[in-house]
């Protein structure tokens, strides 16, 4: 039997472990759940979201880089929308405005100050195919 996965953690690459887990704290509201500046690590949530930052002294084993890109999945537009007004507010870094893409997502992309990247959405098409298919049948 297969066993069920949890969230993924994803491991953001940062130059500064103190300096991004400041900005992850005050700009994007995440809670510092833990830090080691010694390894440069730093362990940080916000409701079901996880993530660790990770200074060049702890990557410098793995030689992972740089910016990326971590996708958060919300549940509808109105979501996507009250979390980009309200990092607007914390002055995060927006390089978009929430938008309906022709693809079927409702999102925007904001970026911590080592250019890694937020992608806000909401997968309206999914719903939208599924009903589709279901009255189809």
């Amino acid at each position: 039997m297969m066993s069920k996965l949890p969230g993924a953690v994803p491991e953001i690459p940062v130059s500064d472990v103190v300096a991004a887990a400041e900005y992850y704290h005050k700009k994007l509201c995440f809670s510092i759940d833990w830090l080691d500046a010694g390894i440069a690590l730093a362990g940080v949530s916000r409701d079901h979201c996880r993530l660790f930052l990770a200074g060049p002294a702890f990557r410098e084993q793995s030689g992972n880089a740089g910016p990326v890109v971590t996708w958060l999945n919300l549940d509808g537009k109105d979501e996507v929308d009250d979390l980009h007004r309200a990092w607007r507010s914390t002055q995060v870094i927006l390089l978009s405005d929430p938008d309906s893409k022709l693809w079927g997502l409702h999102e925007f992309t904001a970026a911590d100050p080592d250019g890694n990247r937020l992608r806000v959405f909401y997968d309206f098409a999914t719903p939208e195919r599924e009903r589709a298919a279901a009255t189809a049948l």
